[in-house]
């Protein structure tokens, strides 16, 4: 049994009572033995595996403890057990119970963007608004800090926005009537929707067990106190607390004692993970922060060969070259290796100084492989195939088209579900006859609205550039068409004459079609433009190949799935897990969370940068800044290196060394 291989802290919590038990697990600590323990426990006083949740902050970490249970109970057990993130459990729920359709953040934004841009922010105050995508990112804030309205939580972060927060309210609702109107969900609104269901369907169990619980934010917490139970077991670390920017809440463990008077808490303190020369530095550090609940590391791996070193360089594109070429002559394996950095144009460069030494990387935390521009737009041509009204899909693939943005996209898209009866590809292939599907309402002037009409432009104007089928298509009457744009549409329409069925066949037809192969140079011409600032036309072909390298790679992944919907509801959840790559790892701190690596190297450790200044200034604090030292520091297992550059010669910046170099003696 696990509770066998735990030692006397790990067992006697668990063992413990049912309750409310909160475990303080550091870095390090065991505290997935501890849960799987817990499990164990359970089920070996006949609590049935169905009875049982647990909550974790990645469904890795639920996959990694069911198969650790496995080894002790049969598959037959495991299985009823429900486990995984909140979004996970919630989305599984809500697919049995009621129709959605999950999607990504840049999918709902693009629609978000769509009716932001027709509104009228004209004369109504003298700052002006907050840009489209950084208001959506104050929405989920708002969702999952805050139990107010929307306007409230923005004129408390922000007075100068007071003015607009009738308009911003007003947006919210019009953005969540879109929504409803298309069965789309974020994975806010999972959570919304699952947290009604748990308090109308009773939804209960005997033992919630939630691992990360000081990452919990308001709208988890909720979801927590929401389900009938008879026992709560949280485990977390108050100094592993990083994730402010998503509204969590380190006062949520911290008032564990305070709100469940009965509570019990527990603490681990043994480290298994680290040498003492890098816990030493680790806490010297942390203790820099308030204490919560009383705990201090041991250290149990206190022989092994281990080194802490900081590596000072006068420029920064020196660091990057010179950590490169230590790592060329390292011993330790590649995939043990870790390189940690604050920011996230850290990522780019490192990336590209390992290449020089060819050391290949595997990158997680920077930006997921399902959010390139190619795969992401893949992956929205399947989702209309599979539903031939998804409006976000829609919206994504014509945005780009020649002249096309956000808010002509979603005209279009209206037009082609009026033509359609509600669904794109009969809009395009059998439209209707109508006089004017693009006419628009009046609006009310002080929400930022305004009465709108289209004058339609003659529909035959670009019939020389198209194809027989598609000549006068009443589509190409809106007025803001050019005739690239309308040969872009021309393509769009020959897409859809596939009529075959299978995954593997559309996969097929959407790679050899001419609608694919101009979002490929598109998106190749802005990354030339982007890198050169200009084009050369030379290099379309190279930037090409390594879009078509993405798209393979997203090909070879559905050849697991015999069907385009599982697919696609596999990316949706998975995608925000997913490396790409092999080799060193590159890691956000955020990302590092949870893993362990032999050699770590922790870069960029300048005042401004780590701590990050600019981040500080909106929704975190030097103290979340320390934990995030912590968190990077306590993934090391033997070797760490904390680096530094005194200046950016090609931005002109001199830098100082970081405050957590100093706190740590260091420096």
């Amino acid at each position: 049994m696990p509770l066998k291989n735990l030692n006397k802290e790990q067992y006697a919590a668990a063992t413990a009572d049912f309750g409310n038990n909160l475990v303080i697990a550091s870095a390090g600590t065991g505290k997935t033995s501890t849960i799987v323990g817990r499990i164990a426990n359970l089920l070996k006083n006949n609590i049935t595996p169905n009875e049982i949740l647990l909550l974790t902050f990645t469904n890795k970490a639920a996959f990694e403890m069911i198969k650790r249970l496995e080894t002790f109970f049969n598959k037959d057990i495991t299985k009823k057990i429900e486990a995984g993130t909140f979004h996970a459990v919630a989305y599984r729920y809500l697919k049995e119970h009621s129709e959605i359709l999950l999607k990504q953040p840049r999918e709902l934004k693009s629609l978000f963007r769509s009716i932001y841009n027709a509104r009228n922010f004209n004369d109504i105050s003298k700052y002006p608004p907050y840009k489209a995508d950084y208001l959506y990112d104050l929405m989920s804030l708002c969702i999952n800090s805050h139990s107010g309205s929307f306007g409230e939580f923005i004129t408390k972060r922000n007075d100068e926005h007071k003015e607009y927060a009738n308009i911003y309210d007003d947006l919210f609702a019009e953005f969540l009537e879109a929504k409803k109107e298309h069965n789309y969900v974020s994975y806010d609104d999972l959570l919304l929707l699952y947290k009604n269901r748990i308090t109308s369907d009773k939804i209960s169990f005997s033992e919630v067990l939630v691992d990360e619980y000081q990452d919990t934010n308001y709208l988890q917490n909720s979801i927590i106190t929401a389900y009938n139970k008879k026992s709560l077991f949280c485990v977390g670390d108050y100094d592993q607390s990083i994730y402010a920017f998503n509204g969590s809440d380190i006062n949520i463990i911290a008032s564990f004692k305070d709100r469940f008077k009965d509570s019990k808490i527990f603490s681990l303190n043994k480290n298994y993970r680290s040498s003492e020369a890098i816990l030493n530095i680790a806490n010297k550090v942390i203790l820099n922060n308030p204490r919560i609940y009383d705990k201090k590391l041991e250290v149990v791996k206190s022989n092994i060969d281990s080194k802490v070193k900081v590596l000072k360089f006068d420029d920064l594109q020196a660091q990057y070259k010179a950590i490169a070429r230590h790592i060329s002559v390292s011993k330790t394996p590649l995939s043990d290796i870790a390189i940690i950095f604050r920011n996230n144009i850290s990522s780019d460069y490192i990336e590209a100084n390992l290449r020089e030494f060819n050391i290949n990387c595997k990158k997680k935390g920077a930006r997921s492989f399902f959010e390139s521009r190619e795969v992401a737009a893949f992956i929205d041509i399947l989702s209309l195939f599979f539903n031939p009204k998804d409006m976000m899909a829609t919206l994504n693939i014509l945005s780009f088209g020649s002249g096309i943005g956000e808010a002509m996209a979603k005209e279009l898209y209206d037009c082609l579900i009026n033509l359609g009866d509600g669904n794109i590809k009969n809009g395009l292939l059998k439209p209707k006859n109508m006089d004017n599907p693009f006419k628009r309402g009046f609006k009310n002037a002080q929400l930022g609205l305004f009465d709108e009409y289209f004058i339609k432009e003659d529909s035959s104007r670009f019939n020389k550039d198209l194809s027989h089928n598609f000549k006068s298509h009443i589509l190409l009457s809106h007025p803001k068409l050019n005739a690239k744009s309308a040969v872009f549409l021309n393509k769009f329409y020959n897409l859809f004459l596939y009529q075959k069925d299978g995954l593997d066949s559309l996969f097929l037809h959407i790679l050899k079609s001419e609608f694919l192969k101009s979002i490929k140079e598109e998106i190749a011409i802005n990354r030339i433009k982007s890198k050169y600032k200009s084009l050369d036309s030379s290099k379309i072909g190279e930037y090409i190949e390594s879009i078509d390298k993405k798209i393979n790679v997203l090909y070879n992944l559905s050849k697991s799935y015999d069907n385009l919907g599982r697919f696609l509801n596999s990316i949706t959840l998975n995608g925000a897990e997913s490396s790409s790559g092999e080799g060193v790892n590159l890691l956000t701190i955020h990302a590092s969370k949870g893993l362990e690596f032999e050699d770590v190297y922790i870069i960029d450790l300048m005042q401004g940068r780590f701590p990050n200044i600019k981040l500080m200034a909106k929704t975190g604090s030097l103290e979340e800044e320390r934990r995030l030292f912590y968190v990077a520091t306590t993934r090391a297992k033997a070797n760490l290196y904390f680096s530094f550059a005194l200046n950016d010669s090609s931005k002109n910046t001199s830098y100082e060394p970081s405050i957590f170099l100093k706190e740590a003696n260091l420096i």
